[in-house]
C-alpha cells in the first residue's frame, strides 16, 4: 500500500516529480533514491510532508485492511478468492492488500490451531510468578530458563506485585505439580508462585 500520488501533491510544489509517478511506486522511488530527499529538503512544507504521507501509509489500516485481518485471525487458510469475496474486493486488489500487510509486518506469519485435547493436553493454567531480586540479571535468567520450557506457551511480565505471568500447559494434572515442584519451583531467583487453573474457556480468539 502506498498513498495516493493526488494525496502527496497537496504537501507542495516539491514534490511534483514524485506526485507524477504512478501511485504503486510514488513512495518506493522517493525511499530508494537519496537525491529525491535531498532536493526535498529545501522545501520543509514538502519534505514533512511526504515523510508524514510515508509513515501514515506503514501505519494506517482502513476498514478493508481490518476485515481482511480479522477473517484471516478466523481462518488463515482461506483461499484468497474467499478472502476478497469477504472482504468485499476483486481477488486482485485482496491479493495486493495481503501481500502488502504481509510486507509491512501487520500480518506476521500463519499457524495452525491445534485441538490440545487430541495433542494429549488435558491441563493448563495461568501462573504467576515473584523473583526474590529485581535486577535485569535474573529477569533475564528466568526468561532464558522458561524459554527452554515447552510446558510455558506463553511468558508475560507485567505490572504489580508479581513480576511474570505465564501460561502453562501439562498433560494432566500430575505432570504440572512434577514441573512447578521440580523445575519451576528450583529456579535460581523465584519468590513465590501462585498456579490459577483454568476450568473451561468461555472466549479464546486463539481456538
Amino acid at each position: 500500500f502506498t498513498p495516493e500520488a493526488s494525496s502527496i501533491m497537496l504537501f507542495g510544489p516539491g514534490v511534483t516529480e514524485v506526485a507524477k509517478a504512478k501511485p504503486i511506486r510514488a513512495i518506493s522511488r522517493f525511499v530508494s533514491m537519496p537525491a529525491t530527499f535531498a532536493r526535498l529538503r529545501g522545501n520543509r512544507v514538502a519534505f514533512c510532508g511526504v515523510m508524514t504521507a510515508y509513515a501514515q501509509s506503514m501505519t494506517d489500516l482502513d476498514a478493508i485492511d481490518d476485515r481482511i485481518l480479522r477473517t484471516l485471525e478466523r481462518d488463515g487458510r482461506l483461499s484468497n478468492l474467499a478472502l476478497a469475496e469477504k472482504a468485499g474486493l476483486s481477488p486482485s486488489a485482496c491479493l495486493r492488500r495481503v501481500q502488502a500487510l504481509e510486507r509491512r509486518g501487520v500480518i506476521t506469519g500463519y499457524r495452525a490451531v491445534i485441538d490440545a485435547g487430541k495433542r494429549g493436553i488435558g491441563f493448563t493454567a495461568y501462573v504467576t510468578v515473584a523473583l526474590n531480586s529485581h535486577t535485569k540479571a535474573s529477569q533475564e535468567a528466568f526468561e532464558r530458563a522458561v524459554a527452554r520450557a515447552p510446558q510455558v506457551r506463553e511468558c508475560h511480565n507485567v505490572t504489580g506485585a508479581v513480576e511474570y505471568l505465564l501460561r502453562v500447559e501439562c498433560a494432566d494434572l500430575a505432570a504440572y505439580k512434577h514441573w512447578h515442584t521440580d523445575v519451576l519451583g528450583t529456579l535460581p531467583g523465584v519468590a513465590a508462585i501462585t498456579t490459577y487453573v483454568v476450568m473451561g474457556s468461555p472466549k479464546d480468539d486463539r481456538a
